[in-house]
């Protein structure tokens, strides 16, 4: 592709999808207005549903803009025996913004709308921030350890904002996402989190581990995703809209959530400890995996 057709599709897709989003934010972002005024049950969850058809038309209209990429090819296992009628935990490592955009697309038809657990920083963002306030996502703070030292009363304080907020999914099935890296992947985050994982940032339990504790056996099932864009390793967001990205690779496998998974993850220093063993194993797991698609991407393009 040349570059003037990259920076011409570059800008498209910008204008687009900015429009896009406006278009879809205002009205979830009244709804979540509305359902401030008046939080009565029943209203409560007609306006909830409102809400989430708007997203699900942002994400309709996401996958329609990446079917105007005609060189991208979607690499899909796992899919099978899904529904939108269960509550779902979905665990993913993190490449990119492009992994929110993947996901809402890949899954908008299968399960109930994705809840993303997000940064606090995401709250400024226009439209798109109120929106997911709107949506009840959780928007989590990252203090460094320095501060909690120097600030222990804000110690747990991501425990309490994971607590509050899936109390409100209690009443309808939804899809917490959490993107247990906590950041995006990148070889200096690798380097200064000392990570023992080639492809991963290492896992944080606490946020998994508390949607755990509070909606306990409503969980149907936990989705591990695996993402990966073997041909676009450097720049996928970049790829993404300008029409460079070729090759999206997916794989889902279904986690029984067994009792031993349920537990107190604050207070329970065993509990943690077998969580945490937990989850690190299936992160070893998913570096192994990635290094496998990320191999065959290779061979792929040679």
């Amino acid at each position: 592709m040349s570059r003037l057709l990259a920076a011409l599709t570059l800008t498209l897709s910008v204008v687009l999808t900015i429009l896009l989003t406006v278009a879809c934010s205002v009205p979830i972002i009244i709804a979540g207005i509305v359902k401030l005024l008046l939080p009565v049950p029943a209203i409560w969850r007609s306006i909830s549903a409102f809400a989430d058809f708007m997203m699900y038309c942002w994400c309709e209209g996401l996958a329609l803009l990446l079917r105007l990429n005609p060189y991208l090819k979607w690499d899909v296992e796992g899919l099978e025996g899904l529904s939108k009628k269960n509550w779902y935990l979905l665990i993913c490592n993190h490449r990119s913004w492009a992994d929110i955009v993947i996901l809402c697309v890949l899954f908008r038809k299968h399960i109930p709308m994705n809840k993303y657990f997000l940064k606090q920083q995401l709250a400024w963002v226009p439209f798109m921030g109120l929106a997911c306030w709107a949506l009840d996502m959780p928007f989590m703070k990252r203090y460094s350890r320095a501060y909690l030292l120097r600030h222990p009363e804000r110690r747990g304080k991501d425990v309490e904002t994971t607590r509050r907020s899936c109390m409100k999914f209690r009443s309808h099935p939804t899809t917490i996402v959490n993107f247990v890296e906590g950041s995006r992947f990148t070889p200096q985050k690798q380097t200064q989190t000392r990570s023992a994982f080639n492809y991963l940032l290492p896992p944080k339990a606490a946020g998994i581990a508390m949607a755990m504790g509070v909606l306990g056996k409503q969980f149907d099932k936990m989705l591990n995703v695996t993402l990966c864009y073997p041909e676009n390793v450097s720049s996928p967001f970049y790829d993404m809209l300008s029409g460079k990205m070729t090759r999206i690779v997916v794989r889902i496998s279904l986690v029984p959530i067994s009792e031993e998974l349920h537990g107190d993850y604050v207070n329970d220093k065993n509990f943690k400890r077998r969580f945490q063993l937990w989850l690190n194993t299936l992160w070893s797991e998913k570096d192994g995996q990635l290094e496998q698609l990320h191999a065959g991407g290779k061979k792929a393009g040679q």
